[in-house]
């Protein structure tokens, strides 16, 4: 840790007034170009994906001596440190049993042109997804499946809000993610020759197992409330279903997303 760093006790500080003001409204992150990283196993998965941190805050209390020796050899020697008291610590931090970890990253800003894909891609594309704990989740099967990247089409939550980030254990940074419209989707797939499978309850729909995945794959799922809307739906290449055989007709969509992302793994590795 940089010698003697600022030791913040109030919660009155202008510092941690911003970051109060981060945590609560995406435009502030917006315009300041930042989002906020809790825990010190999420911020090392960033710093390692090469994630730009300008200030890290350190509670003496709850974080170890082996963390912040490490979070030394991890961030850049420009990062300003701050050390904040257990007290305001408790005030900022997002969860119970916090380690005292609490960083401001400045997010990557890419676009679908931007995505550098391997001639079979898989992609997970979600519409208007609104909670950022299914987010989370999805990018978490997104990196554990190594899928090529995430598109968000039309959302309706930040993509870098903290609680999305804290869900997915800081893959959102693992995975190349990318927030586009509907139509810009639609013309790039097209264009990529990339099929495009939408996951939803219709008459047309048949078992995922009839389709091979092993080409040029994205699959496109809806919220849990709404489902996916016609428009989308429509223009995909098909429409995909996984068979229920209880008493509900559908899944958690981020447990949907992850038995259809292992069946195109299962596919390609078999």
């Amino acid at each position: 840790m940089p010698a003697a760093p600022d030791f913040i006790s109030s919660p009155q500080n202008p510092r941690i007034k911003n970051l109060l003001r981060l945590q609560q409204k995406s435009s502030e992150r917006r315009s300041q170009d930042l989002t906020i990283i809790e825990g010190f196993r999420e911020l090392t998965i960033a710093r390692q994906a090469g994630i730009p941190v300008p200030t890290l805050f350190v509670c003496p209390e709850l974080a170890t001596a082996e963390q912040v020796r490490e979070l030394e050899q991890r961030l850049d020697p420009a990062t300003e440190w701050l050390q904040v008291s257990k007290a305001v610590f408790e005030k900022v931090a997002y969860r119970e049993g916090s380690d005292g970890i609490l960083a401001l990253a400045r997010p990557p800003r890419r676009r679908l042109q931007d995505l550098q894909l391997p001639v079979n891609p898989l992609l997970l594309v979600l519409e208007a997804v609104e909670k950022p704990g299914n987010l989370g989740a999805i990018l978490r099967t997104a990196d554990a499946a190594q899928a090529d990247a995430v598109i968000i089409c039309d959302p309706r939550t930040d993509l870098y809000n903290p609680n999305a980030i804290r869900a997915s254990i800081g893959c959102l940074f693992t995975v190349p993610t990318v927030a586009t419209s509907r139509d810009e989707l639609l013309a790039w797939c097209a264009e990529q020759g990339i099929r495009t499978y939408a996951a939803a309850l219709t008459d047309q729909a048949r078992p995922y197992t009839d389709f091979d995945f092993r080409g040029p794959t994205a699959f496109v799922m809806g919220t849990e409330a709404d489902g996916l809307t016609a428009e989308l739906r429509q223009a995909c290449t098909a429409t995909i279903i996984i068979p229920m055989r209880g008493a509900i007709d559908s899944l958690n969509v981020s447990t949907a997303t992850a038995i259809l992302t292992f069946e195109a793994v299962r596919q390609r590795d078999a």
